[in-house]
């Protein structure tokens, strides 16, 4: 037959049970904390892919206004053909500041300019080079917030026929 254990006095057992008790408490306070640094890293990501994305809506953003006003000066020169065919609205290099105005050709290009700087901010240039009835218009800015500090330019190029 088997004999009862000895029995532990009723103190040792009450001492024994304040042990364990202390230990899964800072047990349970380590999880805690490890669970809210793991939670704040998880956030700190969240805010980080956040920014990320405004800053690539915003250069989507300006990528699309650049297409935009490449159609616009490309149908005012639609709307004057014989004038662009014959390469009156050439700007050979980049051009950044608005052409005073006159004449029809010289208003479009002004006010061409002027949009590309408003809606692109005051880095953005635009080029226009005509062979004929071929035709293609260039608009460049600095993209910078968009690429996240690099001075890299962005460009938009159409080619089209008028």
């Amino acid at each position: 037959m088997m004999s009862n254990p000895p029995s532990v006095p009723s103190t040792m057992r009450h001492a024994h049970a304040a042990i364990r008790s202390t230990r899964s408490r800072g047990f349970s306070l380590i999880e805690i904390l490890i669970a809210i640094l793991v939670m704040a890293l998880g956030m700190l990501g969240i805010a980080a892919l956040q920014a990320t994305s405004l800053r690539n809506a915003q250069s989507a953003y300006e990528s699309s206004q650049g297409v935009m006003l490449t159609y616009s000066i490309i149908e005012a020169m639609r709307a004057n053909r014989s004038a662009a065919i014959i390469g009156n609205y050439d700007l050979t290099s980049y051009t950044c500041a608005a052409p005073a105005g006159g004449g029809v050709v010289e208003n479009d290009l002004r006010d061409w300019i002027t949009n590309l700087q408003s809606s692109l901010g005051s880095s953005a240039c635009g080029r226009i080079e005509c062979n004929s009835d071929e035709c293609e218009v260039r608009i460049r800015w600095d993209d910078s917030r968009g690429t996240g500090g690099s001075s890299t330019p962005r460009e938009v190029i159409t080619s089209t026929l008028i």
